[in-house]
């Protein structure tokens, strides 16, 4: 906390860190009781965020996916990751860990129901792309600029309809035919990538 005294350090056997730690946290020995992150509402980022990019996931459930997409958002620039109040992961030891310090960076914004939330951030002034390996045109051919939300699905389904119906418009990432569909958070470094480089 802001002006609070630092706090004595306490030595302890391994064992008793991981009794006073949820099951499964990641730690290397080391625990510190903190504050929970600020938490961001969908209508806080649409009116501060400025003309940076957001994140929209649909249905992804993986910690380490999310945490890796938090990553990717940092490093290009994304001003928020959108997902879902209700099954998406919360933010523990491994989200956090595979976020490597973007979860402090980038709010994680949790909405009651992805396709009004796209809808939020169209009236504020987004552009929905959708990811679809489907597509026809690629990112770099569709000529997307502005405020841009990116709507990415699920790994096992993608886009749900109504998410895909949603979107402004829908394009892929370039592949070859030897593999049809990328990880979901190595497609968000990649188009985040795209949608961040200066026009050539």
């Amino acid at each position: 906390r802001s002006g609070a005294a630092r706090p004595a350090p306490e030595t302890l056997e391994r064992r008793e860190v991981e009794r006073l730690l949820p099951g499964g946290a990641v730690h290397q020995g080391l625990a510190l009781l903190a504050d929970d992150l600020p938490r961001t509402s969908l209508e806080a980022f649409c009116r501060q965020g400025g003309g940076s990019p957001a994140v929209v996931l649909d249905q992804a459930t993986d910690p380490r996916n999310v945490g890796a997409v938090l990553r990717a958002a940092a490093a290009f620039g994304a001003g928020a990751v959108v997902v879902h109040a209700r099954g998406s992961p919360q933010a523990t030891g491994a989200l956090a860990k595979a976020a490597s310090g973007a979860l402090e960076k980038v709010p994680l914004v949790r909405a009651a129901n992805i396709v009004r939330a796209m809808e939020a951030l169209k009236d504020a002034g987004y552009w929905c792309l959708g990811l679809d390996a489907g597509a026809a045109a690629t990112i770099a051919e569709a000529g997307v600029s502005g405020r841009l939300a990116l709507v990415l699905g699920s790994e096992g389904g993608g886009l749900r309809r109504l998410t895909r119906q949603t979107c402004d418009l829908v394009a892929r990432i370039p592949t070859t035919d030897r593999m049809d569909s990328l990880n979901l958070s190595t497609a968000a470094a990649i188009a985040l990538y795209q949608l961040a480089r200066p026009d050539d």
